[in-house]
């Protein structure tokens, strides 16, 4: 699931400047029967299937170190936010623990530091959330993107002004004439004001 994703864009980026490092561990590598189970029944009933413990404690000890912070994905977690991804950009070694079918046995939290969702719904596992967080990240990181100044426009207390570019008119539609102006004064409050307005309508 991951080599795709990981393969294009900011992550490709990160990785070939050597600036990230991202390894995928296979839980079902840390288990000891012949049909290499991570998952069982949960006691006291119910449907679905759970993540098991034990392989989940042996994968995270054997990656963790000192500096690591552990995270779980699940539906259950804070809510991820952009404050949270600039505060993780600042670490320097990140476990994602990808929860599955059901969930994780209970017991796997007293590994974690923070347990994260990125909305309010249900997806078959933590993978994809995994993916959506490592990108917010990475993006993050020093020398990653090639315009830094992308980072500075990026914002989630305020949305961004309605975007145009060529041609001027399209079926009808024009560019609006501030834009075109030069006056970049009059482009600058014109834009802050579509945001404000652009914001508090959303």
């Amino acid at each position: 699931m991951f080599d795709s994703p990981f393969s294009y864009g900011v992550i490709r980026i990160a990785k070939e400047k050597g600036i990230t490092d991202i390894r995928i561990r296979d839980l079902r590598d840390f288990t000891n029967d012949s049909h290499r189970k991570v998952d069982d029944y949960s006691y006291g009933g119910g449907p679905g299937m759970v993540l098991k413990a034990k392989p989940i404690f042996k994968g995270v000890r054997s990656v963790k170190d000192q500096n690591a912070k552990v995270i779980l994905l699940s539906p259950g977690g804070e809510l991820y936010t952009q404050a949270m991804a600039q505060e993780l950009a600042q670490e320097t070694h990140l476990v994602f623990i990808c929860g599955r079918y059901q969930g994780v046995d209970e017991r796997v939290k007293e590994l974690i530091d923070m347990e994260l969702s990125i909305g309010n719904y249900i997806l078959s596992g933590g993978e994809l959330a995994c993916m959506v967080i490592l990108e917010s990240i990475t993006r993050l990181l020093p020398e990653v993107l090639k315009n830094p100044e992308s980072l500075d426009s990026d914002s989630f207390d305020w949305l961004d002004s309605p975007l145009y570019t060529r041609p001027r008119e399209f079926e009808g539609r024009k560019v609006p004439d501030v834009l075109l102006s030069g006056d970049h004064k009059k482009i600058k409050e014109w834009k802050e004001e579509r945001r404000k307005k652009w914001t508090y309508i959303k």
